[in-house]
């Protein structure tokens, strides 16, 4: 099984909910499954045994979370199988629950529930067609390439004011800033975010060239532990930071300084942790989804590593997946942005020219980010590696991710 979380912005830029993509089985191995081997299993709700497994909170912090359902799912026993509450959950559907009486009871019994439930992958001459259907939706997805986005947010808010509107397939941030001016748009989901910035606008900051200093000097090879602790104590949050972090893994330490902090945590552990927290400090200015995407990034790459045998290296591809979204983070492109920060050859040569052997794992969660399931698949195949161990590197992932927040 893969999984991955897309998030879907309000006009700041602000994350209020996640849709969560799925794929039960890698259909290169098992190709019967493009054909009527597609139902097998069809009556399992991937994301559902997802959140009984992981947690809502786990996957999506306090956030909604968007849960695909198929029309054979959707008569399973969704009342009573989760723990987490039903107010949480928006059952997704596409077109192929159509407009009959059967989809309508079961649509009306589900909301009765509790469950939110929104449309997706609806043609513009089905709009009508699918009135009743409509009617008990809570969220509408709107594919902004693919329609006439204008009129279709109009006829909506005419025939149904209640609907909230999600913008999709939004794929620059100027595209995303006209639908915003529009308005009428609740949610907005698409690449606009993470768009890579190919021309430098502004002069990097004072605060943050305090911070890349502090960078350089962890990433150096002459790094000393006890200069990093000298310059952690001129910076009260960091000193909050490197305590919560010392505290957390030891049992009854009763530190008696910066050097001894740092000494405890070790200078690898240090080194990580340094680089995550400064770099974080970095994102302030920018939507909270960069900080999430370059955090979640630098372990993914991390934790795949070993599969695609660079575990060696792991520490550089932890830094590749940080820095790849150093561009927005700086205003410019990316390999000024990299003349900044002091990187290796390989780290540069994966992010400027999608070369040598780290390019391959940022391909790799490229694709997976946009739940591009099929070429997924693809590389597993080729590079023979195991689907649940991808799975358990990604869930790993969010995992840390969510206790470096919960330790801010």
């Amino acid at each position: 099984m893969l999984v991955n979380l897309v998030p879907l912005f309000d006009e700041n830029l602000a994350v209020n909910a996640y849709s969560l993509f799925t794929q039960k089985k890698n259909t290169f191995i098992n190709p019967s499954l493009l054909g009527t081997g597609s139902l097998d299993g069809a009556s399992q709700v991937v994301g559902l045994e997802l959140i009984e497994s992981v947690g809502v909170d786990a996957l999506a912090d306090d956030k909604n979370v968007f849960i695909p359902i198929t029309n054979i799912s959707i008569f399973t026993d969704l009342e009573n199988r989760m723990g987490a509450p039903h107010e949480r959950l928006v059952l997704l559907m596409d077109n192929s629950i159509t407009p009959e009486p059967l989809y309508i009871e079961r649509l009306q019994k589900l909301k009765a529930s509790g469950y939110q439930l929104a449309m997706r992958k609806l043609e513009v001459a089905k709009f009508e067609i699918y009135r009743e259907v409509l009617r008990l939706m809570d969220y509408m997805f709107l594919d902004s390439q693919k329609i006439d986005i204008t009129k279709a947010r109009i006829y909506f808010s005419n025939v149904y004011p209640n609907i909230q509107l999600c913008a999709g397939n939004i794929p620059t941030m100027e595209r995303f800033e006209w639908l915003k001016n529009e308005g009428g748009y609740q949610f907005y989901e698409g690449d606009f975010y993470r768009t890579p910035i190919n021309k430098g606008e502004h002069e990097v900051s004072p605060l943050k060239v305090n911070y890349i200093q502090l960078l350089n000097m962890v990433n150096s090879p002459d790094f000393e532990l006890e200069e990093a602790a000298d310059v952690i104590g001129r910076d009260t949050a960091l000193v909050i930071d490197l305590l919560k972090m010392v505290n957390r893994m030891t049992i009854n330490s009763q530190i008696t300084g910066i050097r001894h902090a740092a000494a405890m945590l070790g200078e690898r552990e240090l080194r990580k942790w340094l680089t995550t927290v400064v770099a974080e400090k970095l994102y302030t200015d920018k939507p909270n989804e960069v900080t999430r995407l370059s955090l979640m990034r630098a372990k993914f790459a991390e934790n795949l590593a070993p599969l695609f045998s660079l575990a060696s290296q792991s520490s550089e591809l932890f830094l590749t997946g940080l820095f790849s979204v150093l561009d927005i983070i700086l205003d410019m492109p990316i390999a000024e942005a990299l003349e900044i920060v002091q990187v290796s050859k390989p780290v540069k040569d994966a992010l400027i020219e999608g070369k040598g052997n780290f390019a391959p794992i940022m391909d790799f969660m490229s694709q997976y980010e946009r739940a591009n399931w099929q070429e997924i698949s693809r590389q597993l195949v080729l590079n023979q590696i195991d689907e649940k161990k991808i799975y358990d590197a990604y869930i790993d992932a969010l995992h840390w991710y969510g206790q470096m927040i919960a330790a801010k």
